[in-house]
């Protein structure tokens, strides 16, 4: 069941312009990649025996959906606003080494995500399960790399607002351990203040765990 939304009336929408003017772009997408502290996140991470990825997919989910611009999508060729993001997410299959992509509805704490995640992925047998709703946020790790740029498959449909998070290698840096980061999103709904803000709200919940 898709989340609840709201039609924007473009005539009075601030953005109006600016959206217009990005979704007509052959690419309206693009890609910021930044540097995250997870220090104090993993450590807890660790003694919770939570999976990382899981943890940092309710991480990332959690801190966009505070950000406006990003639960912002188009439907039926009208602009709207969601009220709440859920989450899709690549799983590796260990003996075939190929990803299946796992759709999770967000939960209220970290501790119910990543049990209800992790029960959902592991009890999934198929690869893809259909096409993806408008309503996540897509979340795909790679941890084999600590990359410092990362480029998307293009699906051709320029009015693809959905959200795309990745996160690479964390490695350790003058005694922290710090993670890249990438976040795409649709021009036409976020600026690059928009991820400054998520990248601020994503490190500030890493430093929130006790």
């Amino acid at each position: 069941m898709a989340n609840s939304y709201q039609i924007i009336e473009e005539a009075t929408w601030k953005r109006a312009m600016h959206c217009r003017v990005f979704r007509d772009s052959v690419e309206p997408a693009f890609c910021v990649t930044f540097e995250l502290d997870i220090t104090r996140f993993l450590k807890r991470v660790k003694e919770q025996g939570y999976s990382f990825t899981l943890a940092m997919v309710y991480a990332v989910c959690k801190c966009a959906n505070e950000i406006e611009e990003f639960r912002y999508r188009f439907v039926d060729g009208k602009v709207v606003l969601f009220d709440k993001i859920d989450t899709a997410f690549t799983w590796l299959n260990p003996e075939t080494e190929l990803f299946k992509v796992v759709n999770v509805p967000m939960q209220d704490t970290m501790q119910d995500y990543i049990e209800t995640a992790a029960k959902t992925a592991k009890e999934q047998t198929a690869y893809f399960t259909g096409p993806l709703g408008n309503d996540v946020f897509q979340c795909s790790p790679m941890p084999w790399v600590a990359y410092t740029h990362i480029s998307h498959t293009n699906s051709g449909k320029r009015e693809n607002a959905t959200p795309l998070f990745d996160w690479g290698k964390y490695v350790e840096k003058d005694g922290r351990i710090v993670m890249p980061v990438s976040v795409q999103a649709h021009h036409s709904f976020v600026d690059g203040l928009h991820i400054g803000r998520f990248a601020n709200r994503l490190q500030e919940f890493m430093e929130e765990q006790p």
